[in-house]
């Protein structure tokens, strides 16, 4: 990816991509890194919510760079809808590898969040204040 290209969003999550999340070669398994997207939607979507979300779908998501052990994943979020019950947030993965001086984006998606009540049905998303 490109390296003048910056986040998009707000940093929502930071971690430290460790040995227990790897293959044997060191790359961190995609569906770690996807779990951290999905954890970083929710505390965004369920902070706009002022509720509980639950994750309704994912759309497309191709990882450009890899993840390797030691690598700090930044995850920032944007809404690109929101709708009366559901939001779309727009979710990038970054890294920041030791001893490099820029970060690199690892991959991208949409995630469509839906706000739950305590019943576990669709709850209105309040205006934004």
């Amino acid at each position: 990816m490109n390296d003048e290209k910056s986040p998009n969003g707000n940093l929502t999550m930071r971690t430290v991509a460790m040995p227990a999340n790897a293959n044997p070669s060191g790359d961190i398994f995609g569906g770690w890194v996807m779990s951290q997207m999905d954890l970083a939607a929710y505390v965004a979507s369920s902070e706009r919510a002022a509720n509980r979300t639950v994750t309704a779908a994912v759309n497309s998501m191709a990882f450009e760079q890899p993840v390797k052990v030691g690598d700090t994943l930044c995850v920032y979020t944007s809404f690109e809808r929101v709708g009366r019950t559901s939001m779309t947030v727009h979710v990038e993965a970054w890294v920041h590898r030791h001893r490099m001086p820029n970060r690199e984006q690892v991959t991208a998606a949409q995630f469509v969040m839906v706000a739950m009540d305590d019943s576990g049905k669709p709850a209105v998303v309040p205006p934004e204040a």
